[in-house]
């Protein structure tokens, strides 16, 4: 039996092609990608490992593909407006989207529209769930980073507005992205904002674990599988490597680059956008506003690929 092949999936704001192109991240080859209109940023989700959905850059719509017949566009959902932010539930039963303020819940099997949510006060910006679809989070231009229990979401009667387990308001500045680790509701979930931080967090107990200070406004995080490390991706094209394992404890760090020695990739000529660590945390992969996604070496810190696209 041949190895399972670890592939990544890039969408551009411009590409002529293809919605979403294909890469085998070990070998860098080329597949043959997703075609039909443009996803934006933190709007590709899988949805039960046989879909892949992308929200539609500036239209009311997300369009939706089966994973193995990628020459055809199958069906679009509409939605009630432009949508910023999308993801599915690891179980593959449940779809988010945010549209302007509100995140709108579906169940996949039926299509019907199980709750809207309207606790931020402004645009949505990214969306996740945890890896056992209980929870799920929303950030937001208003600076909140919300996590909510799936369960009581689901059960609350129509006239009810659901209250989100936990507000996090510790950033300042809008939250541009956030991630869950493994874990389920003990996991922990980092956020990135414009205010030059990147947070980690305990989701059980809501209680913030770790507040690190760069010098340029964080756009992207991520975790590696162990959660040793986490990513952080800035606004000049840098990406920062954070030590979560570093001694002494110290809830509140400063990363000051010039001390820290191979902890830093260079290379982007813009903003970083977005952020994936392989599974076996050997390899980091970026997007950016510079029009490229990179491979690099976690170790040395070098780019193994430059993958030009069209935005």
């Amino acid at each position: 039996m041949a190895a399972p092949m670890e592939v990544a999936l890039v969408s551009d704001a411009a590409g002529p092609l293809c919605n979403c192109s294909v890469w085998e991240l070990h070998s860098g080859s080329a597949l043959p990608g997703y075609r039909g209109g443009n996803s934006g940023p933190r709007g590709l989700a899988l949805l039960g490992g046989e879909h892949l959905l992308g929200a539609q850059i500036g239209k009311s719509y997300i369009n939706v593909w089966e994973l193995q017949r990628k020459d055809q566009l199958q069906q679009k959902i509409i939605c009630p407006g432009p949508v910023t932010c999308l993801t599915a539930s690891p179980n593959g039963l449940y779809i988010l989207a945010g549209v302007a303020e509100s995140i709108y819940l579906w169940e996949v099997s039926n299509g019907n529209l199980l709750a809207i949510l309207n606790r931020h006060y402004q645009d949505l910006t990214c969306l996740c769930f945890t890896d056992d679809s209980s929870h799920f989070l929303s950030g937001a231009k208003d600076c909140l980073a919300l996590v909510w229990n799936l369960y009581s979401v689901l059960q609350a009667e129509p006239s009810q507005i659901p209250d989100p387990r936990h507000v996090w308001s510790r950033h300042s500045l809008p939250i541009t992205d956030l991630c869950c680790g493994f874990g389920g509701p003990l996991a922990r979930a980092a956020t990135a904002s414009l205010d030059q931080t990147a947070k980690l967090w305990e989701i059980s107990s809501g209680e913030l674990l770790l507040s690190v200070l760069f010098d340029v406004g964080i756009m992207a995080v991520t975790l590696d599988l162990c959660e040793y490390h986490m990513f952080c991706g800035g606004m000049d094209g840098s990406i920062f490597q954070v030590d979560l394992c570093a001694w002494p404890v110290q809830r509140d760090r400063t990363f000051q680059t010039e001390q820290e020695n191979g902890k830093v990739f260079k290379g982007h000529r813009n903003q970083v956008t977005c952020l994936s660590v392989s599974t076996d945390g050997s390899l980091l992969l970026s997007g950016s506003h510079d029009e490229t996604v990179r491979l690099w070496d976690i170790q040395s810190k070098q780019c193994l690929k430059t993958m030009n696209h069209k935005g």
